[in-house]
C-alpha cells in the first residue's frame, strides 16, 4: 500500500476542498439542541448491492440525518470499497460521512495510508475500531507484527495524523473479551482519554441496557456523547443478527412480543413498534441521537424516524 490507488488519484482537489469547507464534525451535528438520528451503511459487494445502497442513501438524504457511516470489513476486507463509497458520499451528497477503520491485519504504515486516503477525500470523521478477527469474530485476536493491539492506540494514531473527529465503539453488555463490566468500562474510558470524541453503542434489546452503560460512563466523569445503536427487528433474520451482534439473548419480553407473529407482515409491524418504543424511551431519558443500522435499506429507518418526529422542519 504505497501511494493513493488510481481510483482515488482522480478525485478533484478543488472538489475535496469545497467539501471540507462545508463539512461539519459528527459532534457538531449531534449537539444541535434537539434529538437527531444517524445511519450506518455497508460498502456494496456487487452492482445490485450498489444500486440498493444508493437508493437507500438518496431516500434518507432528504431526512437530513446528522451523519452517515460506512463500515469496514473484518480484516480490512472491504477497505477499498469503504473508501470509495465514503468518498462518493462526500462528493455527491449533502450528507456528513464518517468512515470506519479497523486495526485488524494492518500495519501502522498501512493504517497511516488509509487515514491519508480519507483526508485526501475530505473525510474528517472516523470511527476507530480494533475490529474482530477475520472469519471468526470470537476467534483469538492476533495483532499484525507491525500493527496495533488496542482501539485506544488507533484513536491516538488518527488524532496524531490530522484534525479528525474520532468515534469509538461501546458495548452495553460488555465486550466478549472483557472480564467484567468494570474492565469493559475502563477500556471505553481509555479510548476517550486517547482522544475519542464520542461513542456508538453496539446493539441491545431494552432501553435500560443502554442507559446503564451511559450511567457507568458518567460515573467515571466522562461527558462525551454516547449514541445508542438501533436496528428495527423486522424479520426473524434481523432478530438473529441482533442476538449475534449484541452478544446477548433476547429477553422474554421481546420473544413474547414477536413470537406470536407467524406472518412476515405482522412480525415486521411488531418490530417497528418495538424499535419506536425503545427509541422513545431513550429520547425521553435525554439521549442526544439515535444511530440506525440499515443493512443498506431505508424503509424501516424512515418509518421509525417519522414516528419519532426526528425530521427537522423545512424552512
Amino acid at each position: 500500500m504505497t501511494g493513493l490507488p488510481l481510483v482515488f488519484r482522480s478525485v478533484s482537489v478543488v472538489g475535496c476542498l469545497r467539501y471540507a469547507e462545508r463539512m461539519t464534525s459528527v459532534v457538531q451535528r449531534i449537539r444541535v439542541g434537539r434529538p437527531v438520528f444517524s445511519v450506518e451503511f455497508m460498502p456494496p459487494r456487487d452492482h445490485a448491492d450498489e444500486q440498493r445502497l444508493w437508493n437507500a442513501i438518496r431516500e434518507l438524504e432528504g431526512l437530513d440525518p446528522a451523519f452517515v457511516s460506512v463500515t469496514y470489513g473484518a480484516g480490512g476486507s472491504s477497505r477499498d470499497r469503504t473508501i470509495r463509497t465514503t468518498g462518493r458520499v462526500a462528493r455527491e451528497t449533502t450528507l456528513v460521512p464518517m468512515a470506519h477503520l479497523t486495526a485488524v491485519d494492518h500495519s501502522v504504515a498501512e493504517l497511516r495510508n488509509v487515514i491519508g486516503w480519507y483526508a485526501a477525500l475530505g473525510i474528517r470523521n472516523i470511527l476507530a475500531l480494533r475490529g474482530d478477527p477475520p472469519g471468526d469474530p470470537n476467534g483469538e485476536w492476533v495483532a499484525h507484527p507491525d500493527g496495533l493491539n488496542y482501539a485506544n492506540e488507533l484513536v491516538r494514531l488518527v488524532r496524531d495524523l490530522g484534525d479528525f473527529c474520532v468515534g469509538v465503539a461501546a458495548f452495553p453488555y460488555g465486550h466478549s473479551r472483557s472480564a467484567d463490566m468494570d474492565s469493559d468500562t475502563d477500556n471505553l474510558i481509555r479510548k476517550f482519554d486517547a482522544g475519542a470524541d464520542f461513542a456508538i453503542a453496539q446493539l441491545f434489546f431494552e432501553p435500560e441496557d443502554f442507559l446503564r452503560l451511559r450511567d457507568r460512563v458518567a460515573a467515571r466523569g466522562c461527558e462525551a456523547p454516547l449514541l445508542p445503536g438501533i436496528m428495527p427487528i423486522t424479520t426473524r433474520k434481523t432478530l438473529a443478527k441482533t442476538i449475534e451482534l449484541s452478544g446477548a439473548q433476547a429477553p422474554s419480553r421481546i420473544v413474547d412480543l414477536l413470537d406470536p407473529h407467524t406472518d412476515p407482515k405482522g412480525f415486521r409491524a411488531a418490530g417497528i413498534d418495538l424499535a419506536t418504543e425503545v427509541s422513545e424511551r431513550l429520547l425521553a431519558e435525554g439521549v442526544q441521537g439515535l444511530h440506525f443500522y440499515t443493512f443498506n435499506r431505508s424503509k424501516a429507518t424512515k418509518e421509525v424516524v417519522s414516528r419519532l418526529n426526528l425530521v427537522p422542519a423545512r424552512t
